[in-house]
């Protein structure tokens, strides 16, 4: 879909948000009825710390991200999350652009430190309170929820102690899937371990341009390791508790191939990043094992 510039003449141009949401929902049933077959799912997704807001509401502790964009020059315009859509105090409303929008599912994230501040220990019911609500408001209005567990947002205390480079954060991450599994399972359609792991691992913890702004190749390789492990305890925890639990993650997957076929160096370019960004992952969720070369 493209747009044109308003101007003074420009009557058409929408004045609010639910009249933006209204012509994006024509266009999204045009598309349903001319492109796609009738049982397709139609969704959108968010992360926790990108709209919620309430950073310091509810009983939430601070993540990584309050952290790394809280500390001058390491986010454009020293912009946090602070407030951000303010969807934890508006997320009636928000349910409401979904139905005019006419998605199917809505893949959302639970911040890890709403629900344990510290990452370990006590669970916080506020924060269970508020997932809960707005998982019951999803089924309500016939919207698939869709649950990321972890979308970037570490505990800080977690990071205190080593971050995804420590293997007792996965530790740490199979207590907390099990729990929400107890407490939300009823209510979850798909449950997502993970988002974009390699963005975790990597922009974190090596290229130090995501939270935790480390720059630390050894840490990268060994939190990509930790968050592998991760997911499978989450994924085994959450079976344990829902048997007949639909379970993923998502992956950011880098598609490669040399810029000169004929050049070893080019081809020997290629399997490095694929080792460090397709196999590294890949390998051990499908595999069960890890065969860098």
């Amino acid at each position: 879909m493209t747009t044109t510039p308003s101007t003074a003449a420009d009557t058409s141009a929408p004045d609010t948000a639910a009249d933006t949401a209204a012509d994006i929902a024509a266009a999204v049933k045009q598309v349903r009825l001319d492109s796609f077959p009738k049982d397709f799912v139609w969704g959108s997704a968010t992360a926790s710390y990108q709209i919620e807001g309430g950073a310091k509401e509810g009983g939430r502790g601070p993540s990584i991200w309050d952290t790394f964009s809280g500390t001058p020059g390491k986010v454009l315009d020293g912009d946090t999350g602070e407030v951000a859509c303010d969807h934890y105090h508006r997320w009636p409303e928000d349910i409401e652009l979904m139905q005019e929008l006419g998605l199917d599912a809505y893949r959302l994230s639970i911040a890890w430190p709403r629900i344990q501040p510290k990452g370990s220990g006590e669970f916080n019911e506020d924060g269970l309170t508020f997932y809960r609500d707005l998982l019951d408001g999803l089924i309500e209005a016939g919207i698939k929820p869709v649950v990321t567990l972890y979308h970037w947002d570490l505990p800080q205390d977690l990071e205190d102690a080593g971050g995804w480079a420590n293997r007792e954060t996965a530790l740490r991450f199979e207590d907390y899937a099990r729990h929400l599994a107890r407490e939300l399972g009823d209510r979850v359609d798909v449950w997502t371990t993970l988002n974009e792991p390699w963005c975790s691992a990597f922009l974190g913890y090596a290229a130090g341009v995501h939270a935790p702004g480390r720059q630390e190749p050894a840490a990268a390789l060994a939190a990509a390791h930790h968050l592998n492990l991760a997911h499978g305890l989450a994924v085994r925890a959450i079976r344990e508790e829902l048997p007949d639990a639909r379970c993923s993650v998502t992956l950011n997957l880098h598609v490669t191939y040399p810029e000169d076929e004929s050049s070893e160096a080019d081809r020997r370019a290629v399997r490095r990043i694929d080792a460090v960004a397709n196999d590294i992952f890949l390998d051990p969720m499908l595999l069960g094992s890890t065969q860098l070369t």
